[in-house]
């Protein structure tokens, strides 16, 4: 017979303080002139986004914001 193998569990409490670490809490309202608000919309429709915009906005700027970042990280000289 094949010996069950057990898989130690993740601890409970660190789950919930991974969770708590994760809520956005802070808000942050952008405005779009008509012009970006049609380029949102004809990209969302060629590419077929049907997660919501803010996620989109949020996955975008971080990426963005994360490059600049590592880009421009400090040097010695």
């Amino acid at each position: 017979m094949k010996k069950k193998r057990t898989i130690p569990g993740v601890d409970p409490e660190y789950l919930q303080r991974e969770r708590a670490s994760l809520i956005r809490k802070n808000r942050q309202v952008i405005y779009l002139n008509d012009k970006e608000m049609a380029a949102i919309s004809e990209y969302c429709s060629r590419f077929n986004i049907r997660v919501g915009r803010s996620e989109l906005y949020r996955h975008a700027i971080m990426e963005k914001i994360l490059k600049e970042l590592d880009e421009s990280h400090p040097t010695l000289f």
